[in-house]
């Protein structure tokens, strides 16, 4: 019944070594199967095939349906539209930079991406991660106190806000630009693929970490205080400590009406997520708490009768493209280096998982391109960095949306704001956009459980995790993720050169080799060792793993060359080699063992071991034995005919990987035991091959599919003798 149920198969097919394997399959030649770069080229450059991948609008708006698309495309640009003012105008706060261009960002990015994106439900506008890093750069280059005035009325300092305002304008373009001018770059050279080394635990640490600066970035105006703000590494633990300082200054009508606020959005937002199953749309509450803030505002004076600070002037109408600051690209290289890692990271992530939800293929390296056009044409018009933000685009999948001309309906509507209703949100007080910053931020901070969720998975994960955090808190925004993304690679690296190391056996009536050290049914095969490496070989971990085959093969083997070539070294009396291999050979080889024959090489190594100790310290031998060859010390019989290197985890194998394989054939040689290897992938083997690896001595006859396979020719080759309790299976029940 128990196999009836797993089900069973049988196979009955002749030992295929590669040499064999080549024959049978008719293995392509590597030019056959490996493009010229000038065909590659060609491909390349073919019109309609450049115009589809870099125009995907061109293929997908040919087959739009108004009918079946128009109106879930429209229902949804509106919702989104809805949401693009609050959260355009609150994250620009976040930026530094004054509300009105956080509205141009949520307006030119979504149509350039129209027509250059891939993905149909990702939502491109501010983002709360890049505001933040864009704040950072701004305040750092154009700090209050490089714009104080004098006050000639009445003899007092103040910052000259529109001079500041100006240049930060200028500095956020001007990284923008550079940002996606490095976006554009990868992405026609094809490094769609650096956004992979942006591990998860290191995306939710860093977006963490952003969350916290965010936070100190926005307590002077839920406090209503004016801190200074540092630059450099512990910048934010000096900002914070000068924040505490200033508490007792808090602006009393600022901090009630923040207060108001934030009770009100997290209120109306826990009302909305107990609503959402029968609501079509969720509730705009951010609009709603604009619009309210902005009516009271309006009808009480809260700027003029209780000094609390407001928006200001938003001009009306679209400012003219122009020219960003070269001359300011060398300060912002490495923010905007970050900027376009980041962005593109969060795009491709947001892309892939609406992609996989609805059947359709994201183009990664097409993705970097169309972000790095959005900000690299939005810096013109004076916009700051963007991606897609989680939230717009749940809302732009949840409510019907089916292709990216959901971003045209959600610019109309900012466009209509910008445009005529601009002008009415000027007594907007800030308290109340840095109170929707906040309370957006919840969910960043939630992640914070990733720490007892990796504790129990994964520690390594969890180093990532801590060191992101601690790093980016402590060395900012740029200088933090270089660092998170050194050590994510340094554990990889740690993880490639201590792999695991195990030594297989055979599931009886099987062709299935397991660890014996994890599986008590796996038996270890007679005569025959089959070594197995978790890694790739390369030249990392080249002799970490030939010591680990010395320890886990031939730990006795080479305890006995070792004991032997020490011997010769320190002159001690050497003994007949056809004595030692006739008391080794009945010992190991026939099983025939006695007390008189135990003790006799039991007294032997110990009289070598006395001598060995006594004529050499323990670091000259170390070094003298690297000049004694296998070869030197006479042929030997041992236990072990066989080894059989498992090399099927390896995907790449390197030229000192392959010297080290070669000199493993080579020192086993001189011993009799032969090896053999299992398991190399086409790519491997091509590697070989181009490496020099096989020669007279060394054929692909020597080199089997599978572990199996190699067993099989081991037991044919050296006879049934050494297999009487033991026997292989080629057939399969």
């Amino acid at each position: 019944m128990d196999s009836h149920r797993h089900g069973n198969y049988r196979v009955e097919r002749t030992v295929l070594n590669e040499e064999r394997l080549e024959e049978v399959t008719h293995r392509k030649d590597y030019n056959e199967t490996h493009p010229s770069l000038t065909k590659k080229l060609k491909d390349s450059l073919r019109l309609k095939r450049c115009a589809l991948s870099g125009f995907p609008v061109l293929y997908w708006l040919p087959k739009y349906s108004l009918w079946d698309y128009g109106m879930p495309d429209l229902i949804s640009g509106i919702s989104v539209g809805i949401m693009h003012l609050p959260q355009g105008m609150a994250y620009a706060l976040l930026a530094s930079l004054p509300p009105v261009f956080g509205l141009y960002s949520s307006l030119y990015p979504p149509l350039i991406y129209l027509f250059f994106g891939t993905s149909r439900h990702i939502s491109i506008g501010t983002f709360t991660v890049l505001s933040i890093m864009v704040g950072s750069v701004t305040e750092t280059l154009a700090p209050d106190t490089a714009f104080i005035i004098n006050n000639g009325t009445n003899m007092t300092t103040e910052v000259n806000n529109t001079a500041r305002d100006l240049y930060r304008v200028q500095v956020a373009a001007a990284t923008t630009v550079l940002s996606g001018l490095i976006q554009v770059v990868l992405g026609m050279v094809k490094f769609g693929f650096v956004g992979t080394y942006l591990a998860e635990p290191l995306v939710r640490a860093y977006t963490t970490a952003a969350a916290v600066h965010a936070v100190i970035g926005q307590i002077k105006y839920i406090f209503g205080i004016s801190p200074t703000r540092f630059s450099g590494p512990l910048s934010l633990v000096y900002t914070f400590g000068h924040i505490c300082s200033l508490l007792p200054q808090t602006h009393l009508p600022t901090l009630v009406v923040s207060a108001v606020s934030i009770l009100c959005l997290v209120a109306a937002k826990e009302l909305n997520a107990f609503l959402r199953p029968k609501l079509p749309v969720p509730i705009p509450v951010e609009l709603i708490t604009i619009v309210s803030a902005t009516l009271i505002s309006s009808y009480t004076h809260l700027s003029s009768n209780y000094t609390i600070p407001v928006v200001g002037e938003i001009p009306s109408g679209l400012s003219s493209p122009c020219m960003p600051d070269v001359s300011l690209f060398r300060q912002v290289i490495g923010d905007a280096f970050a900027l376009a890692i980041v962005g593109y990271a969060i795009s491709i992530s947001l892309g892939k998982t609406f992609a996989l939800k609805h059947g359709y293929k994201v183009d990664s390296n097409q993705e970097l391109l169309a972000l790095g056009l959005c900000n690299m044409v939005g810096g013109f018009f004076k916009c700051f960095a963007v991606c897609p933000s989680m939230s717009r685009s749940i809302i732009q999948e949840s409510t019907g949306g089916k292709t990216q001309m959901a971003s045209l309906a959600s610019a109309v509507i900012v466009l209509v704001t910008i445009m005529k209703l601009g002008p009415l949100f000027q007594e907007l007080p800030k308290a109340v956009l840095a109170s929707i910053v906040l309370v957006n931020l919840k969910s960043m901070f939630k992640q914070c459980s990733d720490i007892v969720t990796l504790w129990r998975r994964s520690k390594i994960d969890l180093m990532i995790w801590l060191v992101t955090l601690v790093s980016t808190l402590l060395l900012n925004l740029d200088m933090g993720l270089a660092a998170s993304i050194a050590f994510a690679l340094l554990s990889v690296i740690f993880r490639t050169q201590m792999p695991t190391y195990s030594i297989l056996g055979n599931i009886q009536g099987t062709e299935i080799y397991v660890d014996i050290e994890t599986h008590d049914q796996a038996r270890e095969i007679p005569g025959i060792t089959i070594f197995h490496s978790s890694a790739t070989v390369y030249f990392a971990n080249a002799d970490l793993y030939l010591e680990a085959l010395k320890e886990k093969v031939c730990s006795v083997i080479w305890d006995f060359v070792s004991q032997r070539a020490a011997e010769q070294l320190a002159g001690a009396p050497v003994f007949s080699v056809e004595e030692e291999a006739r008391g080794w050979r009945d010992v190991c080889v026939n099983n025939i063992s006695g007390e008189n024959e135990e003790q006799k090489i039991t007294e032997r190594e110990n009289e070598g071991d006395t001598t060995t100790l006594g004529s050499s310290s323990e670091d000259t031998l170390s070094q003298d034995l690297e000049k004694v060859s296998l070869g030197s010390l006479g042929k030997w019989t041992w236990d072990i005919h066989s080894i059989i290197l498992d090399l099927s985890s390896a995907n790449f194998i390197d030229t000192v990987a392959i010297k080290t394989v070669r000199n493993i054939f080579q020192d086993f040689s001189e011993i009799d035991v032969d090896i053999y290897l299992a398991g190399c992938q086409t790519s491997v083997v091509t590697q070989l091959e181009k490496g020099g690896f096989f020669s007279g001595s060394i054929t692909k006859q020597q080199l089997f599919v599978t572990v199996h396979d190699a067993v099989l020719f081991c037991h044919n080759n050296h006879g049934a003798r050494t297999f009487t309790q033991y026997e292989p299976f080629l057939v399969c029940n």
